[in-house]
């Protein structure tokens, strides 16, 4: 597994990865804001984190955090020196309704906060930042649900459109307002590899693609009162590779790791403690981060987690945490993966090729396979036999949970134009809140794997049709790029082109056409991870 730098001083405005970018817009709008003394992240030699949770102080001076009711934090909040702020009947951290835009908070003693002072014919009011952002967080909200009320439009290269969105156009605003305002914190405590640092080679690629953008990304910054969210940025698979035992199956470890981390955080900064995590988010691309996030009970309780196992039998909650796809990137980039023959070249109704892993898969195998030509199931694949080049011979591919809810096989079906048959119990499909999946994939519950093949010829070819070409349209939600972009940059690339062809026509190819089409090609279509240079801490001795 390779891992990415993510350490970079590029100034450039790069977009945030698509496929996280959307989610946290959404869950952000529901995000409320709700303050402890300094302490230093160590580690020993080795890049071993400081483990001993008896070391470091507990985040609440005076109580455990267990002994802390959530009740306590909806009606006062306390500043950096201990005062205590009278605040509005406690919505100020609810996720689900809009706070009071306009409350008149007393003048603080001590640590001052930046205010804003307004005054409209009358009394003079102060607003602590967090005031600020929930009304501009309010202004937001107010243009989404306006947004939900228009007609949408067909220019579907930059507004998105047709029934694959349950609604369009407030997908749309809610993206556009995240691009005007959406800001996140990184705390910087913490050394490489487990944090800001990741894999993004692999299955687990997104964990590192992530914490690369992230550290430069136009969303990024460095004041912690204009951010929305906080995020903690560690790395679970490196957490997996670096502090883990193997064999041991030992969690105690990991999960102090993950434990002292938001230890240090609270006792350092005010954030995680005036809303008990409830601004702040982790990711997690490995099969062990729910069980991990179980370490810090407010963190799965209260914080956002973005998980590609998202998994409603292991505690993911739906209405808070955001479900992300699992990409599985051999090289680190989606070079060769993206593209496959039309309709009618592909002469296979369904194909699958894996491991008997889980409670779905035996069952799978043991209906189809070697039963039936038409139903290409293997347990391994056939030697000989192209994976991908089967996926694109293929009209369905079928995306079956294996120990773990999350697959690959997904987002692989969709870059190659091959639908996907989702076979999955108790699994929250990423960007459900924003997609309707139903109407460019197949969803086939557990006790009806017997008639596969039946439900899947009784899809019309003119629906077959449909779907596919539905599901190349939401790819674009799903791809891999560096440096990011946003969804809507198919518009630019047109409008590029289209000026291109126009200067040809004009002046038959100047050198300073020539030279814009290359800067276009380049800033466009440029798919690859960077090449990066850091020590082999694939090695790294346990």
């Amino acid at each position: 597994m390779g891992d990415c730098k993510i350490r970079l001083s590029s100034s450039s405005s790069s977009r945030l990865l698509l496929f996280v970018a959307v989610p946290l817009i959404v869950v952000s709008v529901f995000v409320a804001f709700l303050v402890p003394k300094a302490y230093n992240w160590a580690f020993t030699s080795h890049y071993y984190p400081l483990l001993r949770r008896s070391s470091l102080p507990p985040p609440f001076p005076s109580a455990s955090r267990n002994e802390i009711p959530y009740q306590a934090f909806q009606s006062r909040a306390v500043d950096g020196n201990g005062i205590e702020e009278a605040l509005s009947n406690g919505s100020v951290i609810s996720h689900f309704s809009s706070p009071p835009l306009a409350i008149e908070i007393q003048q603080t003693v001590g640590k001052k906060e930046e205010s804003l002072n307004i005054s409209m014919n009358g009394p003079q009011k102060i607003y602590s930042n967090l005031e600020r952002l929930e009304f501009s967080l309010g202004r937001a909200r107010a243009a989404i649900r306006e947004a939900k009320n228009r007609n949408q439009t067909q220019d579907s290269d930059y507004i998105p459109y047709g029934p694959m969105y349950w609604n369009a156009t407030a997908f749309h605003r809610s993206y556009l307002e995240m691009e005007k305002q959406f800001k996140v914190f990184i705390y910087e405590e913490g050394e490489p590899p487990i944090f800001h640092y990741g894999p993004c080679m692999h299955t687990y690629a997104i964990e590192g693609l992530f914490i690369q953008s992230m550290e430069i990304s136009q969303f990024r910054t460095r004041d912690p009162h204009r951010a929305h969210v906080y995020f903690l940025p560690f790395s679970v698979t490196m957490i997996t590779q670096v502090v883990y035992v193997p064999d041991s199956h030992e969690w105690g470890l990991m999960k102090n790791t993950a434990a002292d981390y938001v230890n240090v955080i609270a006792n350092k900064y005010p954030y995680w403690n005036r809303s008990l995590g409830a601004d702040h988010f982790m990711l997690a691309c490995h099969d062990w981060g729910p069980e991990i996030s179980f370490a810090i009970p407010y963190l799965y309780k209260n914080s956002i987690r973005a998980l590609c196992n998202a998994n409603t039998s292991e505690r993911f909650n739906p209405s808070r945490d955001v479900s992300i796809p699992e990409i599985h990137l051999p090289t680190g980039t989606t070079d060769g993966m993206i593209g496959g023959p039309s309709p009618s070249k592909r002469s296979i109704l369904v194909f699958y090729a894996g491991g008997v892993h889980g409670p779905i898969r035996p069952i799978l195998l043991h209906y189809w396979e070697n039963k039936d030509t038409d139903v290409q199931i293997h347990k391994y694949l056939p030697k000989g036999m192209s994976y991908y080049g089967m996926m694109r011979k293929s009209k369905y591919c079928i995306c079956p949970s294996g120990y773990e809810v999350a697959s690959p096989r997904m987002v692989e079906a969709l870059y190659m134009g091959c639908v996907p048959v989702l076979i999955k119990d108790h699994y929250v499909i990423p960007f459900s809140d924003v997609l309707n999946w139903k109407t460019f994939s197949v969803i086939i519950p557990v006790d009806e794997i017997p008639s596969l093949k039946k439900i899947l010829m009784g899809i019309s070819q003119t629906q077959y049709i449909r779907m596919q070409r539905r599901g190349l349209q939401m790819r674009k939600h799903f791809e891999v790029n560096s440096p990011p972009k946003s969804f809507h940059s198919n518009l630019l690339e047109r409008d590029a082109t289209k000026e291109k062809t126009f200067m040809q026509k004009k002046t038959k190819k100047t050198l300073l056409t020539i030279a814009l089409s290359i800067q276009h090609e380049i800033r466009f279509t440029s798919k690859s991870c960077a090449p990066r240079v850091l020590p082999d801490y694939q090695n790294l001795k346990r």
